[in-house]
């Protein structure tokens, strides 16, 4: 009986040794394009090495974040564009490493795949290398898994791990937020990686052939990448104090701005000063989707907030706008018990 069953290899399994092979060249060039001058290990490495350079920090304490890109890679993927979700990866994982006013130094990524597709794998880490490059922060290795049977066919998944260093007395955690104090609005791009599951059932997103129901324009919108705002952010924090910081993801503009309140304080944030991306207003519309729902999924035009004293509003300003990020004051900060008051 044993004879007559046929010889089984890796590949006969589905997973290829000499794709994976090829993949690690691949890698290690983009890898190579992320380098920073404290990484140690070189790419194909069991871990990766990175010397924490003691001359810039005194009391140095890292800071660590980890996160994924959600269901937008369904979008991705049924639309065969992948570059876009690699950036979105970095961003999700940077834009909360720095809200403690942390400089990323280094992320690795995880991606997990029914079967490995070498030009889409390329695309992928392309992108996680671009996002990384916009960032500042080395791309110092990762995981490729190959798990046929586990993801339908063309499926992958994709998660990062990042790592940032801030000096102790730097801290940014809204310790000395005080009445009187603003907050500054900086811009999103649209919907970043949030929300995306309410987006696919809006327009009813389930195939490759349900894109065609889409304008170019419209899936132009939902598939921009999310802004990463960690160079502005730390040349920011070069001219001026910056007081509390939030990176505005999945619960929306209340649901982030309250954890970076203390007890003592509430922000009133001012909705019509916020620059509202036209893709929310298609969102709302297709989807007979009401106000109070919509604030509470997406970030709504606001990508990141930053709150300093009013002292400092117009040179913050400028400096993000030099830096290319778009902003507007917001809000303000109260006394109160640690709310975020919407108001309209």
């Amino acid at each position: 009986m044993s004879d007559q069953r046929p010889k089984f290899t890796y590949k006969s399994a589905g997973v290829d040794l000499d794709i994976a092979d090829g993949i690690a060249k691949l890698i290690k060039k983009h890898l190579q394009a992320t380098d920073r001058p404290e990484v140690v290990s070189k790419a194909g490495g069991f871990s990766g090495l990175f010397k924490l350079d003691l001359s810039r920090f005194k009391n140095p304490v890292l800071s660590s974040s980890t996160d994924g890109v959600g269901t937008k890679l369904k979008l991705a993927q049924y639309a065969e564009r992948h570059f876009g979700v690699g950036i979105d990866l970095v961003a999700m994982c940077v834009n909360d490493i720095i809200t403690c006013g942390a400089e990323p130094l280094f992320i690795l990524d995880y991606i997990s795949t029914n079967r490995i597709d070498p030009s889409v794998l390329s695309e992928v880490i392309s992108g996680i290398s671009g996002g990384c490059q916009q960032a500042g922060c080395a791309l110092i290795g990762g995981e490729t898994a190959e798990m046929p049977g586990f993801y339908s066919s063309g499926e992958y998944d994709l998660a990062g791990f990042a790592v940032g260093c801030v000096e102790q007395a730097e801290i940014v955690d809204g310790r000395d937020l005080a009445k009187g104090d603003v907050l500054i609005s900086l811009s999103s791009s649209g919907a970043h990686s949030n929300g995306y599951s309410l987006i696919r059932a809006v327009f009813e997103i389930d195939s490759k052939e349900s894109l065609l129901k889409i304008s170019t324009s419209v899936l132009n919108k939902l598939l921009e990448p999310a802004i990463i705002y960690a160079r502005a952010v730390l040349n920011l924090m070069k001219h001026l104090r910056i007081k509390a910081m939030a990176n505005i993801t999945g619960g929306g503009i209340a649901g982030n701005l309250s954890r970076s309140l203390l007890s003592n304080v509430d922000c009133i944030v001012e909705l019509k000063k916020i620059d509202r991306p036209e893709v929310f207003d298609l969102i709302a519309a297709e989807g007979q989707i009401d106000d109070q729902e919509m604030y509470r999924v997406f970030n709504m035009g606001m990508g990141f907030a930053v709150i300093v004293s009013s002292d400092d509003v117009d040179d913050a300003l400028r400096a993000l706008k030099d830096n290319g990020i778009g902003c507007t004051v917001a809000g303000e900060i109260v006394r109160g018990s640690g709310k975020v008051i919407l108001r309209s």
